[in-house]
């Protein structure tokens, strides 16, 4: 069979909480308080183009893993969800180093603004700031739920942290708050409840940091504790 090749067309970019892909929940949905706005550029940003969106609860949103594109693509790769001992197809797994680097995420859509253009707000998202969007569906519960699907080889999780701020990080989460209106000690429990430390460092018991809403956040995993050490913000 001829190959077939085609173009196509960034519809858009995604301004997210998260700014580095360390802590990104590796599905959507894990971290209800991660949010982000998928901003439209020309010739897609126009109101015609999400008439009717507006109606639906969540939106399939496809896009580029830009940042995977310079490895390349791989045939089969270690999945973390294994500990990373295990080799699997690239195509039964949700890796990034896929032939042409695309990811598809089901996120909420909390509401679309016509202030700047077209803009959807999102939660519940997977997405890296900076992420080039390729396409947006309305999720539909008759058609792309189904009940009695499995998740084949992938492992239940068995292991549920218990998350504490020493004083000081609570404060500076009170305080972002009420500042941002963004509720960051919420998203910091969500996102390391997953437990986002390498697969290699599980055992051991080093301090971690991530960005998340520009916030360097420091802690500490022990004994199924997990301890947030400080918050603190990133200068610009």
């Amino acid at each position: 069979m001829k190959q077939l090749s085609t173009t196509i067309e960034v519809i858009g970019f995604i301004r997210s909480c998260f700014t580095e892909k360390f802590g990104i929940p590796r599905q959507p949905g894990l971290a209800p308080s991660a949010v982000a706005r998928l901003q439209l550029i020309e010739p897609f940003n126009r109101r015609e183009m999400v008439r009717g969106l507006e109606a639906f609860s969540h939106v399939w949103v496809q896009f580029l893993f830009h940042q995977a594109v310079a490895d390349g693509w791989k045939a089969t790769v270690r999945p973390p969800r294994l500990g990373g001992s295990q080799r699997k197809g690239i195509f039964a797994t949700r890796s990034p180093h896929r032939p042409n680097f695309i990811g598809l995420s089901a996120v909420k859509l909390e509401k679309i603004t016509f202030v700047d253009g077209v803009i959807l707000e999102l939660s519940g998202v997977d997405l890296l700031d900076g992420t080039p969007v390729l396409d947006i569906k309305p999720y539909l519960v008759s058609g792309d739920r189904i009940e009695d699907a499995n998740d084949g080889w992938v492992p239940q999780k068995s292991v549920d942290f218990t998350v504490r701020f020493v004083k000081e990080a609570a404060m500076f989460c009170e305080r972002y708050q009420e500042n941002t209106g963004n509720c960051l000690s919420a998203l910091i429990r969500e996102v390391l409840v997953q437990d986002p430390r390498p697969s290699s460092q599980r055992e051991h018991k080093d301090e971690f940091g991530m960005l998340l809403f520009g916030v360097n956040v420091r802690w500490r995993i022990e004994n199924d504790i997990c301890t947030v050490l400080s918050c603190e913000q990133k200068l610009s």
